[in-house]
């Protein structure tokens, strides 16, 4: 085997091991992404169940009780999540809004791409039907 060939395999090997990398880590990034962006409602709960069964010993007569406890303090929860991510929401469009009269015409231009980047995101995070409906801020005087 001469050299280059030596060479050749080894960058070959290189190549494959960064490409089997890159696939594994967009794999993981696709499959995690919903246990982090995506809605509770039906996953608090039954975490919630599920721990409360296995660490109190609970018969199904007693799931039965408390499950309408646990799915109201779900959707509670849920709402809680809810408020606080339009109370952010309404924040930082508040803050966009203050900084905009400040800014030049182009500036102001590319803090609303900024802003419909950050729209988009959330689309494809949350689904359109959680979107914030305040990122739209009128023109600055």
């Amino acid at each position: 085997m001469n050299r280059a060939l030596k060479w050749k395999l080894i960058a070959g090997f290189v190549l494959v091991f960064l490409a089997g990398g890159m696939t594994g880590a967009f794999i993981a990034a696709s499959q995690t992404h919903h246990l982090f962006f995506a809605p509770y409602r039906g996953a608090i709960s039954d975490r919630m169940r599920n721990r409360l069964r296995i660490q109190l010993r609970l018969t199904d007569e007693q799931m039965a009780k408390i499950s309408p406890v646990i799915d109201k303090t779900a959707m509670q929860l849920e709402a809680i999540r809810t408020e606080t991510g339009r109370r952010v929401h309404e924040t930082f469009a508040e803050a966009h809004r203050e900084i905009a009269a400040d800014l030049t015409p182009e500036q102001r231009a590319k803090l609303q791409e900024i802003e419909e980047r950050h729209r988009r995101w959330f689309h494809r995070a949350r689904g359109p039907h959680e979107s914030p409906t305040l990122g739209q801020s009128p023109a600055p005087e």
